[in-house]
This record gives structure tokens, sequence and C-alpha cells, in this order.
């Protein structure tokens, strides 16, 4: 009970004082996108929380806050052992809209697994641009390293998981691993943001690439067109940073091949590196699959799969 209080404390405090300041766009949805494609794919169903009671589940807990601005994470974490491999959560959106409730189902399944899930929020394109939400997710990282025996966690053993532009940005966080490009040096914390393992959702691996067809969504979060920003828009691609120290990398993809653009060619880096990774594709599916069933399920179960062998878990 005392551990748990001070978990809820900690939510708590200064959760008030940081107000919005910024447009929010609320376009991203399970609703909208359901209506969208309820019609070619008329066996899905929006996916639907457990509420377990085996999962202890705590929102807004405050990762990161100075005078203008905090930003929160929530955890969903399983009790029934001392420490569990960790798996943070990206949600999708294409880094403009969308929020970190999208992502609770999946946290929660994945928790039920064993492992303590943890969907962040960052900033978006409307308040930040590139590279902004990519260091929060890192400084969230630091955050649940430095607090890992409040959240059950190992933090020798965490995973980035992330939804089409979430899932960019998972890789793009795994590949840069202490990279001092991509790390906030007046975040106080004594732990680093890399993590052992990628998990990219149908996100891109590179923006200027033959199977890509980014434009306004991508020139707006990376604040500039390719011909305006072309370094801006290399450094934002995973598959320019992939190398001999990228942790396993899990594919899950739709079978919308630009969303998975420059996958291939990271892959061939992987294996010449000796890399374990895998590729799933889920058949006569549609881009943001992982909220509905029955393709959540799949999702969940390529996931588990894949941490369950990286980090050797029974």
């Amino acid at each position: 009970m005392k551990k748990l209080f001070l978990i809820v404390l900690l939510v708590f405090t200064n959760a008030f004082f940081a107000q919005s300041n910024f447009s929010i766009d609320t376009s991203y949805t399970e609703k909208n996108v359901y209506t969208k494609l309820i019609t070619k794919y008329p066996f899905i169903t929006i996916a639907q929380k457990q509420n377990d009671k085996a999962i202890t589940q705590i929102n807004d807990i405050i990762y990161s806050q100075n005078q203008n601005r905090a930003l929160h994470l929530d955890a969903f974490f399983n009790k029934n052992k001392k420490t569990n491999p960790a798996v943070i959560l990206i949600h999708g959106g294409g880094w403009r809209s969308g929020n970190k409730k999208q992502m609770h189902i999946l946290a929660e399944q994945i928790a039920l697994k064993g492992y303590s899930c943890f969907p962040v929020e960052y900033k978006l394109s409307l308040e930040a641009k590139y590279p902004e939400g990519v260091i929060d997710v890192k400084n969230a990282i630091k955050f649940i390293k430095d607090n890992a025996e409040k959240f059950y966690v190992d933090p020798d053993k965490i995973a980035v998981l992330g939804c089409s532009s979430g899932g960019q940005m998972a890789a793009l966080i795994g590949t840069t691993n202490e990279n001092p490009d991509f790390e906030e040096v007046t975040f106080k914390s004594k732990s680093t943001s890399k993590v052992q393992a990628i998990i990219n959702i149908d996100g891109i691996l590179a923006f200027k690439h033959p199977e890509s067809s980014e434009g306004k969504m991508a020139a707006f979060w990376l604040n500039g067109s390719y011909e305006e920003k072309p370094e801006i828009w290399k450094s934002a691609s995973a598959l320019n940073h992939t190398d001999k120290n990228t942790p396993p990398v899990l594919f899950i993809n739709s079978s919308i091949k630009r969303f998975h653009a420059g996958r291939d060619d990271m892959i061939t880096i992987l294996n010449q590196n000796k890399i374990y990774n895998e590729v799933h594709t889920i058949k006569d599916s549609s881009h943001s699959f992982w909220f509905f069933q029955p393709w959540l399920h799949e999702t969940v179960l390529y996931t588990t799969g894949f941490l369950d062998k990286i980090f050797k878990i029974n």
C-alpha cells in the first residue's frame, strides 16, 4: 500500500498547474477510422478494454515538467513478478493528432503477458516540431528507468513500440540509442534512454524513399519540405541510423506498402550485422489495424512472442 500511495502521489503532484496553450487536433480517433473502414471490412469491431484486475493502471503520471508544460505517461503493470521488461508505447496520428489513451488496450493486453507498459504523451506538431516529440519519449524512458522499482521494471529490458507515425518514432528512438543529437541535456536523470528492442507497427523507416509517399503531414512536423530541409528528412529516417548497434526489431505491417517504406532496406542492414528481426504482415488489413478485432489479437500475439524471445521470458 505504501508503494502504491507513493505512485498515486506522484501522479497528482502539480498535475493541474500546466495549462494547454496550443491547438489540439482530434481528427484521428478509433471511431473515425472505423467509419471509414467498416464498409470494406464488415467483420471488424472496435477493440474493447478488459479492465483486468491483474493489472494495476495509473494514469497521467508527470514525467517532465517546466513552467509552461507538463508531459504525462500512463502505467500498466503486472505485479506477479518482482520485475518485468518494460514496453513504451507511442501512439500514431501523423505526428499531429492522436493521444496516449489510444494505446491503452494494447498496453493492457501486453501487460497481461507479464510486462510493464507505458503509453506516453509527447508534443505533437501543432505544438512543437521535430525532434522535440522524439526527445520527449526518450525522456519518458529515462523517467521510467529512474523509477523502475515503483513500476516493477527491469531497467535493462526496455522495448519501444509505436504505431504508424509512432512506429516511425519508435524505430528512430531505437536506432539512435545514446546519440547525443537526440538527448536533452537539461533533463536531469541518472539513466540513459537506451532500449533493447524496437517494435514498429506500420511506421515508415525512410521519409524520402521510392516506397514512401510522405508529403504535407511529414513536412509540417519536419518544419519544411524535402526540398527545403533535406538534411532534416534524412535525420528523421531510422534507416539512415541503422547499423551494428541497432537492437532487435519486430515489424508488424498492414498490406499497404507505403506504410513500411524503407523496411526491406533496413532488414538488409540488420541481416548484414546479424541483428535479429521479424516481419509479420496482417493479411487483408488496413492501416490502423491495431484498433480493431480480430487484428488486435494477432498484433498482441506477434508482439509478445517477439518480446518473450528477446527477453527470454518463459
